[in-house]
């Protein structure tokens, strides 16, 4: 099941849900997606079981609202400095000849000669996916940003006027609201584009931080439950109407180096993202960048990523903010 949110004409939410290919149609009685998660989550019901009992309304053309600039977020707190936006790095395996060629680097090289990102990847290889009831090895963690980072599917990801860089990182994100009782609960799992400045981190690694403070986007749907194990998608860029540049990029604990569990305990192992009520959009990394292959991006060009299962694609263009002037005054 996929669940999303749209702006209704008179300015409130309107939470729908569709079988992956079917139509739309809304959620009777609800107000918000973050509204019904807390009502299981605090309930000890399923959100399954929540909409179930709600029933369903009438029909919504999804491709038509987002058309018209009407599709949301697929959550939004009503306190923007209660959703977190968060991810993970070097977790993913990538194509296989690259698999393999990391795999013979980290096996083979010396300690002293491998890089710190290196060496946080073979980490992972080693103990990234640790057996039932053990504590497996933490990943690489960024912060991006609260709620007011969180761009909507279709509106423009601003890049910073400072910003050396723009560029897309098509990832898998964990979508989860925190119960009452300070317990963590994942709603599911959606498509996201954790926006990033890669020539900031690439003049040095501490830059990473700096790089990574910027917008993302996730949605338009939430698939809910479990994500499958290899998850399949593409990436693309459309500058002026034509397709730049596009590669696929793979997903789902398969292609990855950690557990989807052992990336979530490392997270909320911290009391601070267990404040009830929070929402967490937890993006999962990527082994797929255009950067990577050279291209720098443009105000006006329009990032796409869609995966198999989950939905619309994610599309959203990327405008440029104009310097400001900051002021630092004396109190």
């Amino acid at each position: 099941m996929l669940i999303s949110q749209v702006l209704g004409t008179d300015g409130t939410i309107i939470v729908v849900v569709r079988e992956n290919g079917g139509t739309g149609r809304t959620v009777k009685g609800a107000t918000s997606v973050h509204a019904l998660a807390m009502e299981a989550a605090d309930g000890g019901r399923s959100l399954r079981d929540i909409i179930e009992a709600k029933g369903l309304g009438g029909e919504v053309d999804l491709e038509n609202a987002y058309a018209e600039g009407r599709l949301l977020s697929p959550i939004t707190h009503p306190d923007a400095a209660h959703l977190h936006l968060t991810g993970t790095g070097l977790t993913h395996l990538g194509s296989a000849a690259t698999r393999d060629s990391m795999h013979k680097k980290t096996s083979e090289a010396a300690e002293e000669t491998l890089t710190d990102s290196m060496k946080m990847f073979r980490m992972g290889l080693e103990n990234g996916k640790p057996k039932a009831g053990e504590k497996g090895v933490q990943p690489e963690w960024f912060y991006k940003g609260n709620g007011s980072q969180a761009v909507a599917p279709g509106a423009a990801l601003t890049s910073p006027s400072f910003a050396l860089d723009g560029g897309e990182e098509p990832e898998m994100a964990g979508i989860y609201v925190i119960a009452a009782d300070g317990s963590p609960f994942r709603i599911g799992f959606a498509v996201s584009n954790e926006f990033s400045d890669h020539v900031t981190e690439r003049i040095n690694y501490l830059y990473l931080a700096h790089s990574k403070l910027r917008q993302a986007s996730f949605g338009p749907e939430i698939r809910i439950g479990a994500a499958p194990d290899d998850i399949r998608g593409f990436s693309r860029i459309v500058r002026d109407g034509a397709v730049l540049w596009e590669k696929p990029f793979v997903s789902g604990e398969a292609n990855m180096s950690h557990t989807f569990a052992n990336l979530e305990y490392h997270h909320f192992k911290y009391g601070l993202f267990r404040a009830p009520g929070d929402v967490h959009v937890h993006m999962f990394g990527t082994a797929t960048l255009s950067f990577g292959d050279g291209i720098r991006t443009q105000a006006g060009d329009v990032f796409e990523i869609g995966a198999e299962g989950f939905g619309l694609s994610l599309r959203n263009p990327l405008a440029i903010a104009e310097e400001e002037e900051i002021e630092i005054r004396q109190l």
